[in-house]
């Protein structure tokens, strides 16, 4: 399947051009080891909530994708307001991708515990928070990735999985 994938950066430094996004190459390549397509489209963005919702929103409903990986944001900061956001944009959550990846984040580092990250569906996309830790993007995006053609497949009806269980996913 030829999945269209656009990433949002959310990150001040990064979105005004005083840091260098060293997260994108390691999702980039991600991406293309696990799901066999292309980053569409990247976007910095800072971390503000109003530029958050109106890049989420555009990426999922004018530019069709169909899986939409933020990254940065999710922390404690006071500036670190992704998942709000997230969770205004979603239909609904996908609460087990979450946990799967704080999960897979315990077992590196005890502050995974203190990540925020959500994900969840709007129409027949997926979104998904990644951490700001390049480390992190890596742990968490290994810890799910397995199970990203599936959900696409399921939110887009285009197939199902069918691991013996006797019917449509669980």
């Amino acid at each position: 399947m030829n999945w269209k994938v656009g990433v949002l950066s959310a990150s001040d430094s990064i979105a005004k051009g005083d840091r260098v996004d060293d997260r994108i190459p390691i999702i980039r390549r991600l991406v293309q080891d696990w799901l066999k397509v292309e980053v569409a489209i990247y976007r910095r963005v800072t971390d503000d909530m109003e530029e958050l919702k109106e890049h989420m929103i555009e990426l999922v409903d004018r530019e069709k994708c169909d899986l939409l990986i933020t990254t940065g944001g999710t922390g404690l900061s006071p500036r670190d307001v992704t998942p709000e956001v997230t969770e205004w944009v979603i239909d609904r959550p996908v609460p087990g991708l979450a946990e799967e990846m704080r999960r897979a984040g315990l077992q590196q580092s005890r502050r995974a515990m203190l990540t925020r990250a959500v994900a969840g569906t709007r129409g027949n996309c997926l979104i998904v928070n990644l951490p700001g830790n390049p480390k992190g993007v890596e742990i968490c995006f290994n810890a799910i990735a397995d199970m990203l053609p599936d959900a696409l497949h399921i939110l887009q009806g285009t197939e199902y999985a069918d691991e013996g269980w006797g019917g449509r996913g669980w």
